[in-house]
């Protein structure tokens, strides 16, 4: 083997090593990427786990869901809900048919954090943290989740419906155009359906 062999071959193992490093750091990023998407993505739906739950306790109380987040963390913070006592009694009428004889009782009240958001199923729960989006960096400081309630007819019966999403997907992949409903920004609830199911599911 000649000297310009020799140097031809030492030459070639570096950039062989070069371009496997290069793609060995390529592979990882992405990798790494990917599971940090995963990870806040994570967080971000637990977060609306926890307001959906939140909407369904307002308008199981208030009779409809509300777009006002002062009105949401109130409710949270100090409404209660009633406590029923429900007595169904069947009445065999002359007839043959059943009538049924329904007696409710309000027994007291509780509260929606003590009832809903408790230790045990919420452990890191913050309502001062519950609007906004948690992604733990400087860019997303202060991004609040967008919600929008309103009644709409189906059939020729007005329906309560409300949509909560995030206006600033971590995942940039993410966007409000996209055909695919799992692709748009994180969100649950339609404007034009009565369904709180979130695009995650």
């Amino acid at each position: 083997m000649n000297l310009v062999s020799k140097i031809f071959t030492v030459v070639f193992i570096i950039i062989s090593l070069f371009l496997a490093f290069q793609l060995y750091s390529s592979i990882k990023t992405s990798i790494d990427e990917e599971r940090e998407i995963q990870f806040v993505e994570g967080k971000i739906i637990d977060q609306l786990k926890m307001i959906r739950e939140a909407q369904g306790a307002y308008q199981a109380v208030n009779g409809s869901y509300t777009s006002d987040w002062d009105k949401l963390l109130n409710f949270v913070d100090s409404g209660s809900f009633y406590i029923i006592d429900r007595k169904e009694t069947i009445i065999t009428l002359d007839y043959g048919a059943d009538s049924i004889y329904v007696e409710l009782d309000t027994l007291g009240t509780i509260s929606v954090m003590d009832s809903i958001f408790t230790a045990a199923k919420y452990p890191n729960f913050s309502l001062q943290s519950l609007p906004y989006v948690p992604v733990g960096q400087p860019e997303w400081d202060g991004v609040k989740f967008q919600m929008w309630a309103d009644k709409i007819d189906k059939s020729g019966v007005m329906v309560n419906v409300m949509e909560v999403w995030n206006p600033k997907p971590f995942d940039k992949t993410r966007k409000d155009d996209d055909t695919r409903n799992s692709r748009r920004p994180l969100r649950f609830g339609s404007r034009t359906n009565v369904s709180i199911a979130g695009n995650w599911e």
